[in-house]
């Protein structure tokens, strides 16, 4: 993967969110902080993007996001529903109105076989309005399957996270 293409993505992303004065938090396990590794390259991010969380242990996710117990073991730390925790967590612990997290089996081992290596699950959450509640959050998940080794795994996840945030950015009825 081309780092130009990321890093353009990147820009289109924090164009799209200064245009409509919102900004992003992200909760990265899988990417370790690759997605805010390329927002952060950009110039003038602090902007539009307020912060990160790399919650890589499911302690983490659970002491930082405050994703349930129960949840982690009803679904495993690579699910729809963590993602969606690990979302609304972080958007309710940040200034943002936007957030997207990323959890997945980059590999070369964790992988089973409901579960293979490639697997990420991602939650976006927004706040339809400034001072609605966390209660009144959307949020959206989606589970995808990435090929290649770790690396690759890690950079398909960023680029998706990146798309999917823009897509949803221009979408958003403001």
């Amino acid at each position: 993967m081309d780092d130009a293409l990321v890093l353009n993505l990147s820009q289109a992303l924090g164009a799209a969110l200064k245009a409509r004065k919102l900004s992003l938090v992200l909760a990265e396990s899988c990417t370790g902080g690759m997605v805010a590794q390329y927002i952060t390259a950009i110039a003038g991010s602090s902007a539009w993007f307020d912060r990160a969380y790399i919650s890589y242990s499911n302690a983490a996710k659970q002491d930082m996001l405050g994703v349930n117990t129960a949840t982690l073991q009803a679904f495993g730390a690579v699910s729809e529903e963590v993602a969606a925790e690990m979302a609304k967590g972080a958007l309710t612990n940040s200034q943002a109105q936007i957030s997207c997290s990323i959890s997945g089996i980059a590999g070369p081992d964790g992988g089973t076989p409901t579960k293979p290596v490639g697997s990420v699950c991602f939650g976006f959450a927004h706040k339809p309005q400034a001072e609605k509640a966390a209660r009144d959050m959307v949020t959206m998940t989606q589970t995808r399957h990435f090929s290649g080794n770790r690396d690759a795994v890690r950079r398909q996840a960023a680029t998706h996270a990146l798309e999917t945030l823009i897509t949803l950015t221009l979408s958003l009825d403001l």
